[in-house]
């Protein structure tokens, strides 16, 4: 089991759990692009944020995280104001 967490600082905290880091990752990308997607954000800010905050992080669980958690370590990657971390869970 993986435990996923996140927060947008000042805004947004949530967390995931459950087996498989793409799946994780899938979540936490659907579900900070739609606090992004309906935060009044101007278009071409949404996609700045998703560009330069969402992405980095998103690919870094894919990446590092999933290597990370295969080994039994935990995981964090944080971009602008948008921080994520992962950890094996019992």
């Amino acid at each position: 089991m993986i435990k996923l967490s996140w927060a947008l600082i000042a805004q947004h905290v949530d967390e995931w759990i459950g087996d498989d880091t793409a799946q994780g990752a899938a979540v936490l990308e659907a579900r900070v692009g739609a606090v992004v997607d309906t935060s009044g954000m101007k278009p071409e800010t949404i996609q700045h944020w998703r560009t330069d905050f969402l992405a980095p992080v998103v690919e870094s669980l894919r990446t590092e995280g999933t290597a990370a958690l295969a080994r039994g370590e935990s995981w964090s990657k944080a971009a602008g104001p948008f921080l994520a971390c992962a950890s094996p869970a019992n």
